[in-house]
């Protein structure tokens, strides 16, 4: 098999150059790295990673723990899994899917954690090895997140624009960072506006809106856009308005926020807002992993203004 100093010879540099292109190569040139992979493509090198994490000290290992209901959100994860998974393969970590019973079972080098509410913070402020959060927190983690604000305020400036008279906020009933940040965008639009805000909240199920517009129908006046707080959430009320045979976009308007997979199997398309889910897995992966070389210096956090992606929905 071919050794260390057999790639080092047929780039013409030395070993220590190219342990360094394989353990550090933020510390070398673009032209160097391209160098050395080429070296170790054409002799099929593979770096002993096993051997890496005994003189490190490290186990490679990268555990991520979604404390929600992954049945209710599956494509929203995959796509997070994604993006993870591709930053810190590049690094040589393993990425392993735990529980928060599971947690503490067998060794990693850090946590990427999402679906936190308040009351687990008990247990993640007993972890000994670097966090990082997906989702941002008021406990001064480090996090990674769309800015929840600024998306559902620009979807109620766009209905206002559109032409609806009322806007009704459908949100998520969690009283969360997040999920209050999305309500404060909302609010903010309705009070530049001038306009009464109505907010409404329910568990993140389509059934849960659909049923309430079903029993209350009869109150709800044409000229009105929902900004709902998941694409799962607006399908319901989509599900709903078409029960009663309302006119969308014509009468009702809906905008959902997240755009992974839900907006596009949506009859008629989903007018949304769009988080790039797996560019921010990627950002948890290299903020962590930085942490983890900085042994467990604060990476602050980083906020992924969201898009807004207009369909059939909406005016």
């Amino acid at each position: 098999m071919p050794t260390l100093a057999d790639v080092a010879k047929k780039a013409n540099v030395s070993k220590m150059t190219v342990s360094r292109v394989i353990n550090h190569p933020e510390q070398v040139t673009d032209e160097l790295k391209e160098l050395v992979f080429s070296a170790m493509a054409e002799l099929d090198y593979r770096p002993n990673i096993a051997a890496k994490a005994l003189v490190s000290n490290r186990s490679q290992i990268i555990k991520l723990s979604i404390l929600e209901e992954i049945d209710t959100t599956e494509p929203y994860y995959m796509n997070l899994l994604m993006g993870i998974a591709k930053c810190i393969g590049k690094a040589h970590y393993s990425l392993q899917l735990v529980t928060n019973d599971a947690f503490d079972v067998g060794s990693c080098d850090g946590y990427i954690i999402t679906g936190v509410r308040e009351k687990d913070f008990d247990w993640i402020d007993r972890l000994e090895k670097p966090v990082v959060l997906f989702g941002e927190n008021r406990f001064g983690y480090d996090y990674v997140d769309s800015d929840n604000h600024y998306g559902t305020a620009k979807a109620s400036q766009y209905a206002m624009e559109c032409g609806y008279e009322t806007i009704i906020y459908i949100g998520i009933d969690e009283d969360e960072p997040f999920e209050l940040s999305r309500e404060a965008g909302y609010l903010s639009v309705m009070e530049t506006a001038n306009m009464k805000p109505q907010i409404l909240r329910f568990p993140n199920h389509s059934t849960m809106a659909e049923k309430y517009l079903a029993d209350h129908w009869s109150t709800i006046k044409p000229k009105t856009c929902f900004i709902c707080s998941s694409d799962r959430l607006a399908l319901g009320i989509v599900r709903g308005i078409a029960k009663e045979k309302g006119k969308i976009p014509e009468d009702f308007g809906v905008i959902g926020f997240d755009g992974v997979f839900l907006d596009q199997i949506s009859s008629p398309k989903l007018t949304t807002v769009k988080q790039d889910i797996v560019r921010m897995g990627e950002v948890c992966g290299e903020m962590l992993l930085k942490k983890i070389t900085e042994k467990g210096e604060s990476q602050g956090y980083r906020r992924f203004f969201p898009e807004l992606v207009i369909r059939e929905t909406t005016r």
